[in-house]
């Protein structure tokens, strides 16, 4: 059973109070119900917001706490004047501090994807998870001078999950190759990606844990045995270090942590620093 319920209001997608409230929560031992209002933009849906809102805290006997990313003052009036719950309103606790020390009105702008049709960010990043899903697992070898970064590692040790996040959340065109037997008998990176050497990062595992990930998908198979598994993670990491390629274990790290370790070691030119 929860013991508290958490209402993420916004008037856009609601990633930034996602996010921020998530992290915040995280600060605390507590289980928690999260509960998304995306898209509330007008005083009517914040009336309905603010009545579920208030309903939630009657039912258990507990405040909800809200955490909120609306902009426009009159929709966050109304949670202000109404909301029973624990309120925090992020804009607020950080533009007004700032439009006093800059001595200027914020833009008050919904959403962080508004006019995202103008924005070449944006556009950049659709074409590097299109690039990155062309060059996952080894698929093609074209194009691989534009790429900001290439992983490589043994199947399954975390490679396309971290090239999707790279390209989905900075818009990095990012090629991941599995190393293979072959690889591993050749004692050298595949031939393609030998040129790119600077780009190349690699992606290592526990046997142990590469072995219950690899179950899953082939139970009592020789690519999921142990023996297999600690064979596989011991050659590619020689090969690495050989080839002087920079890599880390992902076993307990979340992809989040992989891809920030990344960042700092490759540190692609598309990237201000």
């Amino acid at each position: 059973m929860h013991t508290r319920t958490i209402f993420l209001i916004s008037d856009g997608t609601g990633i930034t109070a996602e996010t921020f409230g998530q992290a915040i929560m995280a600060q605390f031992d507590v289980k928690a119900r999260y509960v998304r209002l995306p898209f509330i933009d007008t005083p009517d849906k914040a009336f309905q917001a603010v009545r579920q809102i208030n309903h939630t805290g009657d039912v258990e006997g507990r405040k909800p706490f809200v955490f909120s990313t609306l902009v426009d003052p009159g929709v966050l009036k109304v949670l202000e004047d109404g909301c029973r719950g624990l309120l925090m309103d992020m804009f607020g606790t950080f533009l007004r501090p700032l439009e006093q020390e800059l001595g200027l009105k914020s833009l008050h702008r919904v959403g962080r994807f508004a006019d995202i049709s103008k924005s070449q960010a944006y556009t950049d990043r659709i074409e590097a998870i299109n690039f990155s899903l062309a060059h996952d697992d080894g698929q093609s070898n074209r194009d691989l001078e534009g790429a900001d970064v290439i992983l490589v590692g043994v199947s399954r040790s975390g490679k396309t999950p971290t090239s999707l996040y790279l390209a989905m959340q900075y818009g990095l065109k990012c090629a991941n190759y599995p190393l293979i037997p072959e690889d591993f008998e050749r004692k050298q990176l595949p031939p393609a990606l030998v040129p790119f050497r600077k780009k190349i990062f690699g992606l290592t595992i526990a046997p142990e844990r590469l072995s219950e990930i690899r179950n899953e998908r082939r139970p009592n198979s020789k690519y999921a045995s142990l023996d297999n598994c600690r064979m596989e993670v011991a050659e590619a990491e020689s090969m690495m270090r050989r080839s002087g390629i920079r890599w880390l274990s992902t076993t307990t790290k979340s992809i989040e942590e992989i891809a920030t370790t990344i960042l700092q070691e490759v540190r692609p030119e598309r990237l201000a620093y």
